[in-house]
């Protein structure tokens, strides 16, 4: 059936269902490979990226980054590993499960004290912020409209889809625990896609999601607009386990910050949505810290 003009849709498997188990790697096509080698196989390592899409959409944008880093090896394996949704994201590394992750800023803090390191950024510092997405035909003009209404973002712990947007609204005299119902929803395409259905007034993301939903879904997005946007933060991490080998993180660094620089790579980047990787330290996330404990003071905890 054919979908036409603004009239929201009853139903939207792609984003309302989650793929993949907690715990447990998403499938793709292509080899699954063992921990230990064995038969003369490669060793392999996993590389865990936070729900900045469903596992299936996820996989599709960072699948070819995983080949990329595993032509440029010399043999070594990396497998991508989705998550459902953030807690189950935020679970493997608790325990220490992913060799490598790309979080959100927060996240790469508790990180840290799991025994993770960073060893890059994906994307610019202007590009991490947060943005609220509402129907055109919403009526909501300002951050006061949404008062006894429902906003929904995709976990409590996303730090520029529902940490900022709630210090925005904080700030702009919404108390978001007791004005408005907040939802959170699993992945940055529900929350946009609860505001398309009008299950909620407002969907909080940031532009990487936004961007690709304008991309692949221009008949919906045609019916929505960016009320406001937050301030800007430093943007997601690569990290590495602290027992990764240094030769093999030195090369993956290596390997991400040069990707901008070959056509290759800038294919790579671009389905991923981000422009290109910058090396870092963990110093470079004290800003996030000190941003954290402030909004814990002001808005609620945020875990």
């Amino acid at each position: 059936m054919t979908r036409h003009g603004c009239a929201p849709l009853l139903l939207f498997p792609l984003f309302l269902t989650a793929f993949g188990a907690c715990g447990g790697r998403a499938e793709y096509d292509g080899p699954q490979y063992g921990r230990a080698p064995a038969g003369g196989r490669a060793q392999t390592y996993t590389f865990a990226v936070h729900p900045l899409h469903n596992p299936k959409k996820m996989i599709e944008a960072y699948q070819p980054l995983m080949d990329y880093l595993n032509a440029n090896l010399g043999g070594t394996k990396i497998i991508l590993e989705a998550s459902r949704d953030y807690a189950c994201f935020e679970a493997k590394y608790g325990k220490r499960e992913p060799d490598f992750l790309l979080p959100n800023p927060w996240q790469t803090l508790q990180a840290m004290e799991a025994g993770y390191h960073v060893i890059a950024m994906a994307g610019e510092k202007s590009d991490f912020k947060g943005i609220f997405i509402v129907r055109k035909d919403s009526g909501i003009k300002r951050p006061s409209d949404l008062i006894g209404k429902a906003v929904s973002y995709p976990s409590a712990t996303a730090l520029a889809a529902c940490v900022m947007p709630q210090s925005f609204l904080h700030r702009n005299g919404v108390d978001v625990n007791k004005d408005i119902e907040n939802r959170y929803v699993g992945s940055q395409e529900s929350s946009i896609m609860n505001a398309y259905l009008k299950l909620t007034a407002a969907g909080a993301t940031w532009p990487t999601p936004w961007r690709a939903f304008l991309r692949e879904h221009p008949t919906e997005a045609t019916c929505l607009e960016v009320a406001w946007e937050t301030e800007t933060l430093i943007n997601n991490s690569v990290m590495a386990r602290d027992d990764v080998p240094a030769p093999l993180l030195n090369r993956v660094q290596s390997l991400l910050t040069g990707l901008h620089e070959n056509e290759k790579g800038k294919s790579i980047l671009g389905g991923m949505e981000t422009a290109r990787f910058f090396s870092k330290g963990d110093d470079d996330y004290d800003i996030v810290r000190s941003y954290v404990s402030r909004f814990e003071k002001e808005v609620r905890k945020v875990k």
